[in-house]
């Protein structure tokens, strides 16, 4: 009993160790990114900070949030986020409803277009070609109308309902209420886990997209703050050392990289502020149709 017990502490002692190491190596990258955002530019690229800001500063934060460029990029991203995320979930999940009925007519078919989507694209000329066509591009619709649909969050959608009793609609129907107000009133109360799921996957996905703002968009006031973010990112190298030369010409301790940094704060805080809101509701949605009885 005694060797038992020994051997119990020495795998806890292992295993909080590994997990303590791998919680560190989890959240340092982000935290070294918090402390060089919140550090003089100039001071950063002397090197040698890996735990707390040398020389405190809110330089970064203000250079940003003080030009005209950033905020306005700012209020596209929230904008095709709320706006995107609101109406993606509630299009979806009309689609995955109506999928979930085993009586509907074509439902093989219209199932088999779904999973067809998701393996095959026309192709990103024949993309541009249609949305062209439709009038979107340069228009903030180019970030929302395509991503009305998830095929995705469709399939899981599709699990969470097929679970839900029919004699919840059936005694709807017979009190008089047709197939949208069922829907609206008595499926999605209760959906809440799915819900929150594809509300968390729909939001990151808008607000990390920057790729249908590069190709599609050419307007400056319709560019978002990850575009912005890329595009800053892929600057940076080519230009910090001349950041580093025109800084010390001038009052300023700004750098690429500091700006860098304090972007990538600024875009993953809304994310990270939302998660533990969803996390119960994610948890058990994630999990949908992943054990069958």
């Amino acid at each position: 009993m005694k060797n038992i017990k020994n051997e119990d502490r020495i795998f806890k002692i292992i295993n909080y160790t590994f997990l303590t190491l791998l919680t560190f190596l989890t959240i340092y990258p982000f935290y070294y990114i918090l402390i060089i955002s919140l550090n003089s530019g100039i001071d950063a690229s002397r090197g040698g900070i890996y735990f707390f800001p040398r020389v405190l500063t809110f330089e970064n934060y203000e250079k940003i949030l003080s030009d005209s460029k950033w905020i306005n990029a700012l209020g596209v991203s929230v904008f095709r986020t709320v706006v995107g995320t609101i109406l993606s979930v509630f299009f979806t999940s009309i689609v995955a409803y109506g999928l979930s009925h085993k009586t509907l007519v074509f439902r093989k078919f219209y199932y088999s277009i779904i999973i067809f989507s998701m393996y095959f694209s026309g192709g990103l000329i024949p993309y541009y070609v249609l949305l062209k066509s439709l009038g979107i591009t340069n228009t903030v619709w180019v970030y929302i109308i395509p991503l009305l649909l998830n095929s995705f969050l469709v399939l899981i959608m599709i699990s969470f309902f097929n679970e839900i009793s029919p004699s919840l609609r059936e005694s709807a129907y017979i009190d008089g209420a047709n197939d949208l107000r069922i829907f609206l009133q008595i499926i999605l109360p209760i959906s809440k886990p799915v819900l929150a799921t594809a509300v968390l996957f729909t939001a990151v996905n808008h607000w990390n997209s920057w790729i249908d703002s590069a190709y599609f968009v050419s307007k400056p006031g319709l560019r978002t703050m990850s575009y912005l973010m890329m595009e800053i990112i892929n600057r940076s190298q080519a230009s910090n050392m001349g950041d580093l030369q025109s800084a010390f010409r001038s009052t300023t301790s700004v750098t690429t990289r500091s700006i860098q940094s304090a972007v990538i704060i600024v875009s993953t805080v809304p994310i990270l502020l939302s998660y533990p809101f969803l996390q119960k509701y994610f948890v058990k949605g994630i999990m949908l149709g992943s054990v069958k009885e």
